[in-house]
């Protein structure tokens, strides 16, 4: 997700979505900039109660969420349930589940049986009478209300105006986590089957949540029910709220069901923006596959912040615009030649969404490989020479300070070079391969084969190392698992000869780099100790193909 502040860069690189403001910069936008905090800090009990997959977790797996919940804009407040629907994994009387300390637990029943449970910070663990058996199914009804605090990049669960007055309230919680305004199993490794969603709003507003709508039903009290049905795998974070007087108009792309919810103001202009669906949707179905969420329909929602990418219901706030907020991302004119938001939440949609990482310390999963779905867009519709320039535009955004990969077990959210440097090791994977044939079957093989999966980087090593029949692993923990750059160490005599070797901290890093002149190429064969080889160029003359490989280079 620029020029408001360093801090406003800062915290848009992180989430690529960020509460933008209706009319005039906030004061808290113009304060001096903050860095984000280190991944590498000791973490709190909060981090530790959220990140850890323990025996109250592990022990059981979702099938199903129905959540029914009544939102009363005036209150600012929501109450109703969630029914969840589990099969056990292992014999236990426990089970643990999350909700933020500030809403307010009314009771928790296993059929007409109160449950007793403890809550410590935002977790809840769920006690039973006697014990569940492994295999068998439960389901329970977890009843809360209260008024949940607006927190986070994306405002966690925001009761706003419109500028015409109106209630506008969205939700968006990637990192804060859904149990800010609802219940439930609130990390990644395991997600429910289906979900039914139902939202009981006043009569003049409009929902719209993830899945395909199933209809409304007027309570006959002032409110409206809006029913929506998800009937595929959803992580938590995904599952949305957007209220509001939205318009809604449609469209398809062969069978698939394209949906768009917009304020009336904006009518005319989102008609015109949206119209850059299509070629995004068939721009990614041509490289991976069809849209993998075909039963619930592609739909994109105005909200009052950037964009999220909420499966089925991807949120947009980019001021029907191109560019990201009219402004070139990546400073080189090819990113004001599309919508970035619609281009970047949508590609969520197959990584991320479908293809998704087991725990956030593989977030670069959902955002290195979005960030690199954003130069194979540029690709299809504007060539090969632009996306490398579009991808490699994005160098200076990366830090190289800390690991891509966090420590797991603990739920904070990685740094931004999960974006910018997961998508340059893409390139450079690329580029490793040097076969565009097989890196085109290779990606969308790889997707294929994990789509509807939460998966670690150790399926994607595993995946890649079978089909290229080389150990890789060397190449994805040093740019994944270390902070530094390869560093490429040619040293020139004047006997007409050269030496070379990577600098790494993995020892057995070995990767292939292209030397010498653009219109002539050499592939060498770098490990990391020293190798000679005769070369009649200078060291003036020899250059490397840094634009196909995210490298130092380093002559002497």
């Amino acid at each position: 997700m620029h020029d408001l502040n360093v801090r406003r860069t800062t915290i848009l690189a992180l989430a690529l979505a960020i509460v933008l403001p209706m009319t005039t910069v906030s004061s808290q936008e113009q304060q001096a900039p903050t860095p984000p905090p280190s991944t590498l800090d000791p973490p709190t009990r909060a981090d530790l109660l959220r990140g850890q997959y323990g025996r109250y977790r592990a022990n059981n797996d979702l099938l199903f969420y129905h959540l029914d919940v009544r939102v009363d804009p005036e209150k600012k407040s929501i109450t109703g349930k969630n029914t969840i629907r589990f099969r056990m994994l292992a014999d236990d009387a426990r089970i643990q589940l999350d909700l933020a300390a500030s809403l307010n637990v009314d009771r928790i029943l296993l059929g007409s049986t109160p449950l007793k449970y403890e809550r410590e910070l935002g977790t809840v663990y769920v006690d039973f009478p006697s014990t569940l058996r492994s295999g068998r199914e439960y389901t329970i009804d977890f009843h809360y209300s209260g008024q949940p605090e607006e927190q986070g990049r994306f405002g966690g669960m925001a009761f706003r105006k419109d500028a015409a007055g109106n209630h506008w309230i969205t939700t968006a919680c990637e990192d804060e986590g859904a149990s800010v305004w609802w219940p439930n199993k609130d990390q990644w490794r395991d997600e429910v089957e289906r979900m039914q969603i139902s939202v009981s709003i006043p009569n003049n507003l409009v929902d719209v949540s993830n899945g395909r709508f199933m209809g409304r039903t007027d309570l006959g009290d002032g409110y409206t029910r809006w029913d929506w049905l998800v009937q595929y795998p959803i992580n938590s974070y995904n599952v949305a709220l957007n209220i509001g007087r939205y318009e809604h108009f449609s469209d398809k792309l062969g069978d698939l069901a394209l949906d768009f919810y917009v304020l009336p103001a904006n009518m005319e202009k989102a008609k015109k923006q949206f119209a850059q669906t299509k070629p995004m949707l068939e721009a990614f179905r041509g490289y991976f596959g069809e849209y993998p969420f075909e039963k619930d329909g592609f739909k994109l929602i105005e909200v009052p912040y950037a964009g999220m990418e909420h499966q089925s219901a991807v949120a947009y706030g980019n001021g029907f615009v191109n560019g990201y907020l009219e402004r070139d991302w990546t400073g080189i004119g090819v990113s004001l030649k599309f919508d970035f938001i619609i281009i970047h939440e949508s590609g969520h949609e197959w990584f991320g969404n479908a293809v998704s990482a087991a725990d956030v310390s593989d977030m670069w999963i959902h955002e290195g490989w979005t960030t690199y779905l954003e130069s194979l867009y540029v690709e299809k519709l504007f060539g090969h020479d632009e996306a490398i320039r579009y991808v490699n535009s994005y160098k200076p955004k990366v830090q190289n300070r800390e690991p891509t990969i966090t420590q797991r077990g603990i739920h904070r959210q990685p740094q931004q070079d999960m974006y910018f440097k997961g998508a340059l090791f893409l390139n450079t994977l690329r580029s490793v391969v040097n076969d565009d044939t097989v890196w085109w079957a290779l990606v969308r093989d790889f997707y294929q084969q994990f789509k509807y999966q939460n998966i670690m980087t150790e399926d994607v090593v595993r995946f890649f190392n079978a089909r290229v029949m080389k150990d890789l692993t060397p190449i994805f923990d040093q740019y994944l698992r270390r902070a530094a750059l390869p560093a490429l160490q040619l040293a020139f005599n004047e006997a007409g000869s050269m030496a070379y070797k990577w600098k790494t901290e993995e020892r057995a890093f070995a990767m292939p780099v292209r030397i010498g002149r653009p219109d002539n190429w050499t592939t060498i064969e770098p490990t990391t100790d020293w190798k000679v080889m005769p070369m009649r160029l200078s060291k003036e003359e020899v250059e490397v193909a840094i634009d196909l490989y995210y490298i130092t280079v380093e002559k002497q």
